[in-house]
């Protein structure tokens, strides 16, 4: 089982910083779009800060389309199998349903509610 490590989070700049760094790490590799690199370099930081990247002590195996594999690649900037593995995981594991409870709520906002408009 993984270790779960409780962390604080870190100060805007200190993030800030991390995240430009990794976003600079993930742009030497590939040429891809500066908003998908900073997409996958904050889904890697809030998986670090939530402890979902520690030790790597589990193992994950399957047969998945190449053509799958390359596109996923090309779109993420990411060239290892296990660094994609890890971003779909982490992805998911982080996965904030806002389109679900949108759609949950619509139509719910009470309408006597003053707006200020």
């Amino acid at each position: 089982m993984a270790k779960i490590a409780s962390r604080t989070p870190l100060r805007p700049a200190v993030a800030a910083g991390k995240r430009r760094r990794a976003i600079s790490k993930l742009a030497g590799k590939k040429k891809t779009s500066l908003p998908r690199l900073a997409k996958v370099a904050a889904i890697f930081e809030r998986a670090e800060e939530s402890g979902l990247r520690g030790e790597k002590d589990g193992r994950i195996t399957g047969r998945v389309s190449a053509v799958l594999i390359e596109k996923a690649k090309a779109r993420t900037g990411l060239t290892s199998d296990t660094e994609l593995v890890e971003f779909a995981l982490a992805n998911v594991a982080l996965e904030d349903n806002f389109a679900e409870t949108f759609r949950k709520t619509q139509g719910t906002v009470d309408p006597d509610l003053k707006l200020g408009y």
